[in-house]
């Protein structure tokens, strides 16, 4: 793969993960907050592993 692709398969996670973040804990508490984004991480992770072949 190309520098540039595996940069965009971060970032794009990424910048999904802050938007789906603000979306979901705009009426949360911090412990819930705190619980949504490792869940929202943990997911992120699984999809780019399987994406790249669990290398």
């Amino acid at each position: 793969m190309s520098p540039d692709l595996i940069r965009l398969d971060l970032l794009v996670p990424a910048l999904m993960y802050c938007a789906l973040l603000w979306w979901v804990g705009r009426g949360l508490s911090w412990t819930a907050r705190l619980g949504t984004a490792v869940v929202t991480l943990v997911l992120i992770i699984c999809v780019v592993a399987v994406e790249r072949g669990w290398r």
